[in-house]
């Protein structure tokens, strides 16, 4: 016979780790990191966008000349390459508010981090 447990499972209580006090500082400070990158960048998105938009070129031209090598065909890519770079340019720009704080910062975090 199938009899059912009418027993209340045994909770464990949670374990959490102390924060020992400086390695609350350290994220209370690469938090700011964060905050201060996420301005910049809103206050400077005339200097990325420029950025974004010389990256485009240089990366366009490089990939086509190493995809195409025959002289007629890479003209046509580079010029839908050069058609194509505003809708580029939209989706680079929303990308880099999203990521790139994030990535600057943890990529900041491992340089001080001395291993």
């Amino acid at each position: 016979m199938l009899t059912s447990r009418n027993n209340p499972l045994v909770s464990l209580p949670k374990v959490v780790p102390a924060i020992s006090e400086d390695d609350r500082f350290k994220q209370q400070r690469m938090t700011e990191v964060l905050l201060l990158l996420d301005s910049l960048f809103e206050r400077e998105e005339a200097t990325v966008k420029m950025i974004l938009d010389c990256l485009y070129d240089v990366g366009s031209i490089n990939l086509i000349d190493k995809k195409f090598r025959r002289r007629p065909l890479n003209r046509i890519m580079r010029a839908i390459a050069r058609l194509s770079k505003p809708i580029f340019k939209i989706y680079a720009l929303y990308w880099f508010k999203k990521n790139c704080p994030k990535l600057i910062t943890n990529w900041l975090g491992n340089k001080v981090k001395f291993k």
